[in-house]
């Protein structure tokens, strides 16, 4: 994947970060890229964020093995500093076609990396938080719901409360069925945001 293209990172990673989880998952997390840990393991999310996220889902019924957990980067940036734009871009294609693949009906979106590259705005995680939004990528229609990052949690006590009462809406999140005419509804929506 990241072998076949001019990986930005490719010379500082030891192992390539995919993804991992159920590919016909109905929720999808994507955080903002590996860190020291899952770049020894090949996995996301396997450290101590990765402990908080499984203990959330399980508070709402959910286990790791029923969702499907990337990041933004599939490769660690030196000191687990913050993806620069040159290698978001770069990586961007490759979450899309997870998407595509995989076809959730609702997306997480963990911390701000992710969330301003998939809504498509500016605003950061403090502000969209916990508020659904309704948008189409690629050929899919899917529910974004942007969540502060566990490792953000992990260190701010009010943060980690913030996610436990954002989690707690998830499965009436993914109960809900979207129909097919909301769909030009959200994309002629889209089209007015990014004008």
């Amino acid at each position: 994947m990241c072998d076949s293209h001019a990986c930005p990172l490719a010379d500082t990673r030891t192992k390539l970060v995919f993804g991992a989880g159920n590919a016909n998952a109905d929720l999808m997390f994507v955080g903002e890229a590996p860190g020291a840990n899952e770049d020894q393991q090949g996995l996301p999310f396997v450290g101590q964020a990765g402990k908080l996220l499984d203990q959330l889902l399980a508070e709402v019924g959910l286990e790791r093995s029923q969702v499907f957990v990337t990041n933004v980067l599939k490769c660690r940036p030196p000191g687990n500093r913050d993806p620069l734009p040159e290698e978001i871009e770069v990586c961007k294609p490759y979450l899309y076609r997870q998407i595509e693949l995989i076809q959730p009906k609702v997306i997480c979106t963990l911390g701000n990396f992710a969330t301003k590259l998939l809504t498509g705005s500016p605003q950061g995680i403090m502000k969209v938080h916990g508020r659904p939004q309704r948008r189409e990528l690629g050929s899919s229609l899917v529910t974004l719901f942007p969540l502060c990052h566990p490792a953000a949690g992990l260190r701010t006590p009010s943060v980690k409360q913030m996610l436990e009462e954002d989690f707690a809406k998830l499965p009436a999140l993914l109960a809900e069925h979207f129909p097919e005419e909301t769909v030009a509804a959200a994309s002629a929506e889209q089209m007015g945001l990014f004008q």
